[in-house]
């Protein structure tokens, strides 16, 4: 058995996405800081309705996954071909863009707290023209597990072994393997789970602070796992919340612009031309089937 540890800090940077939605930016900040498959993490929270109003009004995508989890508040997505869902406290919505989707992320309140988080996934290249997939997931679907010594788990995507048991999200099946776990830990608590040494891992604190060994996480920061087959985190004095990522790795090249992720220049070029033309998607390719 090896302990994962940490091998970089990646510190979340203030930034404004959409129609202004301030928010903060730990994967994919720089291009640099992306840990295959994962391309981008952000976290929007605040209570001023001035910080998320705008929203993120109708925009494409194509070539990835968004996975959009809301800890507070309401949120309704919408695509171009009329499909619609809305988010709520607890809920997730997990999009596969395939080769396009155009939609917008609006607000549903006027005032109160807004908070939750928006993830990216990258999808190997053999999988980015697919017809595009929804999954929205209700608070109450997402399996809970209360841990020894205080603490609970949400499992949202992947499997985990938990003891005697092994728990399995709603988000199974996909080629990167995501795993996905919301986990709070009350003071001085600890928390210890396999984790498969095939796969790339990430935490993210978000609020309190966690350690891993000699390592001290504080919200806001992103701790890369090295190699290993285990994870073994022990919260601070106020205790921690976390989320905890990994993924198989695609191993392929990223070209981004902007919303398109694809493996070369020249895709990002077609995508271009394709979107100009009102080509991104059409109503036979982008059905919405569910994932």
């Amino acid at each position: 058995m090896t302990i994962r540890e940490i091998t970089q800090i990646i510190p979340g940077q203030p930034a404004s996405d959409g129609a202004g939605v301030k928010l903060t930016r730990s994967i994919g900040a720089r291009p640099s800081w992306r840990i295959d498959p994962f391309l981008m993490l952000d976290e929007f929270a605040s209570d001023e309705a001035a910080d998320y109003i705008g929203g993120f009004p109708s925009h494409p995508h194509r070539g990835f996954q968004t996975v959009t989890y809301m800890l507070d508040g309401h949120m309704r997505h919408e695509d171009h071909l009329g499909n619609r869902g809305d988010l709520q406290s607890g809920d997730v919505q997990w999009m596969i863009a395939g080769r396009g989707i155009i939609h917008s992320e609006m607000p549903q309140q006027t005032e109160g707290r807004m908070r939750g988080f928006q993830l990216w996934i990258n999808l190997p290249a053999a999988e980015k023209m697919q017809a595009p997939a929804y999954r929205d997931i209700k608070a109450q679907d997402i399996p809970r597990r209360d841990l020894p010594g205080g603490g609970q788990l949400k499992l949202i995507a992947g499997e985990l072994v938990l003891g005697d048991e092994s728990v399995s999200g709603p988000i199974m099946g996909l080629s990167t393997e995501p795993l996905m776990v919301d986990l709070e830990l009350p003071a001085q608590a600890s928390f210890s789970v396999p984790l498969a040494p095939e796969l790339n891992g990430l935490i993210y604190i978000y609020e309190g602070a966690i350690k891993l060994g000699e390592q001290r996480l504080e919200a806001q920061q992103v701790g890369v796992l090295g190699d290993g087959d285990r994870l073994e985190l022990e919260a601070s004095g106020s205790g921690g919340k976390v989320l905890l990522l990994a993924g198989r790795p695609i191993g392929e090249p990223v070209v981004q612009y902007g919303p398109f992720v694809m493996n070369t220049r020249e895709e990002i070029d077609q995508t271009l031309r394709d979107y100009a033309a009102g080509q991104l998607t059409s109503p036979e390719t982008a059905a919405a089937a569910r994932l």
